[in-house]
């Protein structure tokens, strides 16, 4: 590919300041302590946790109490992250955090351990039992109290005349990149191991709350939870299109970027750069960076191939932006120039695609959507040019298999995105405003190992589809101009030759 010509010069200076127009609305923390440190976010205020644990009193009513844990201090130096859950209602960020939310008083106790001194020494302050009022100022959180005072709080319940059941999490909570589908899979393959098997940690939890409190009736708050947070507000939405900004700058820079020679994590690499240096607080999900054959694997992450002259380059990658997800997916040529072949079954995918992504919209379900689109990509490959008759078939395939997808009970367009990539609720309904979601088709052609896939974030208005990725180029002509510039690992080669 030919960089760095005369006339690109320009375009460039002029995409870097597109790309920081975009990057304007990264997120910024700045409830700090005196020595810098994050007390408690100012990504939502108050009220907006205190809206959310109302509607769950609402749900659970008088007779109902939810008792949730925190994260635990992670492994190794590895920064604190909250789960999902326990940050939804509370916005807390301590380690080995619980809390009680009563229903009949509608009032929450937070419990946090004593203060660590020493620890605070090394690491900077960090709330604990002894930050009681502040807690209170900073969350709205009507009490705090130590870890210890827990367990005879809870037992003061069974005081009462009618017993209250005990609401709690039976599903993984969800951690530092991961949806619910992985925590499921780390908890089977944990199981399996016959050196190990031991259960979740929400399994031992409720197993306490049985053997120490036997009176009490113990049922899941994942299904309130879930219905919960299928609908956003409008700020969860701002900070998910800040992620998807994110997400589409990144995947915009390794467009730039990639040339033939690079090993597929360096792609990784320059979109991290611009996720860190714009706020994120980690990865969504890790890297799907698969060139060629690669991509036949929907999930491949290894990023070790070098990539050639000629390979078709999928690239599937989003931020963690305080506590709120995106996932894009774009694909390119990594030489910078569509082949033939490339042109011809990437057009037609693109077409295919857009059949959907441009019907969405809010007040239909998604059958409905997927029917109207099928009969317009049937035309599209009838009217289509290829030139094998593999190519054909596979094209076939995907508009056959997409069909039969729209027939099955209660079909998604694809799958939910918010405090998890692989977001929790229920998307097979009527589509209503709030819900965030993606859709990410696949043509595959097996006899040639090829996989084109794109993906795209919509939120969903009253009276619109908003596509929040859509600024990320996905038309061919586009693709080409945007990796036409140079990019990151131009200007910064790599240190190869200090590293022998």
């Amino acid at each position: 590919m030919n960089r760095t010509p005369t006339h690109f010069k320009a375009l460039r200076a002029a995409s870097i300041i597109c790309m920081l127009l975009v990057m304007s609305g990264a997120t910024e923390r700045t409830v700090l302590a005196q020595d810098g440190m994050p007390l408690f976010t100012e990504d939502f205020p108050p009220s907006e946790f205190a809206e959310r644990r109302s509607r769950v009193f609402d749900r659970i009513g008088p007779h109902g109490i939810v008792v949730m844990q925190g994260e635990p201090t992670p492994r190794g130096y590895t920064r604190f992250r909250q789960s999902n859950e326990f940050y939804y209602l509370t916005g807390i960020e301590v380690a080995h955090a619980l809390v009680i939310m009563d229903g009949a008083s509608r009032t929450t106790t937070l419990y946090v351990p004593h203060r660590n001194e020493g620890r605070e020494r090394a690491e900077g302050h960090v709330l604990s039992a002894a930050d009681a009022a502040l807690i209170h100022e900073l969350s709205g959180i009507d009490r705090v109290a130590a870890t210890e005072q827990f367990a005879e709080d809870l037992g003061r319940q069974m005081r009462r005349r009618t017993i209250p059941t005990l609401y709690t999490l039976f599903q993984p909570a969800e951690g530092l990149a991961e949806s619910r589908d992985l925590g499921l899979r780390h908890v089977s393959d944990r199981l399996s191991d016959p050196w190990d098997g031991r259960p979740s940690r929400e399994a031992h939890f409720i197993g306490l709350l049985r053997e120490r409190y036997p009176a009490f009736r113990i049922e899941s708050i994942n299904p309130i939870l879930d219905d919960l947070r299928l609908i956003k507000s409008p700020l969860e939405m701002e900070m998910i299109r800040k992620a998807t900004r994110l997400s589409g700058i990144g995947l915009m820079e390794a467009m730039r970027s990639v040339a033939p020679g690079q090993r597929e994590m360096e792609l990784d690499a320059v979109a991290k750069y611009h996720y860190w240096r714009n706020g994120a607080q980690g990865d969504a999900y890790y890297s799907l960076v698969a060139s060629a054959g690669n991509a036949y694997y929907p999930h491949y992450n290894a990023g070790q191939r070098i990539m050639q002259d000629g390979d078709f380059l999928l690239m599937d990658y989003a931020p963690d932006v305080e506590y709120y997800m995106s996932d894009v997916t774009r694909m390119m040529p990594v030489n910078g120039t569509f082949s033939a072949w490339q042109r011809e079954l990437y057009g037609f995918y693109l077409a295919a695609y857009r059949a959907i992504l441009h019907r969405i919209r809010p007040s239909v379900t998604p059958g409905q959507i997927m029917k109207e689109a099928v009969g317009e990509m049937r035309k599209l490959v009838a009217g289509w040019t290829f030139s094998k008759d593999i190519y054909r078939a596979a094209a076939l395939a995907f508009v056959d298999s997409y069909e039969q997808r729209a027939t099955r009970e209660g079909p998604t367009l694809g799958h939910g995105v918010g405090m998890a990539t692989h977001d929790v609720g229920d998307y097979s309904g009527v589509l209503r405003a709030g819900m965030v979601f993606t859709i990410e088709p696949a043509l595959r052609v097996p006899e040639e190992q090829i996989y084109i896939r794109l993906e795209d974030l919509i939120i969903i208005h009253e009276d619109r589809a908003e596509i929040v990725s859509d600024f990320v180029p996905m038309d061919i002509d586009d693709i080409e101009a945007w990796m036409a510039q140079d990019g990151l690992l131009q200007d910064y080669p790599d240190m190869e030759v200090f590293l022998r």
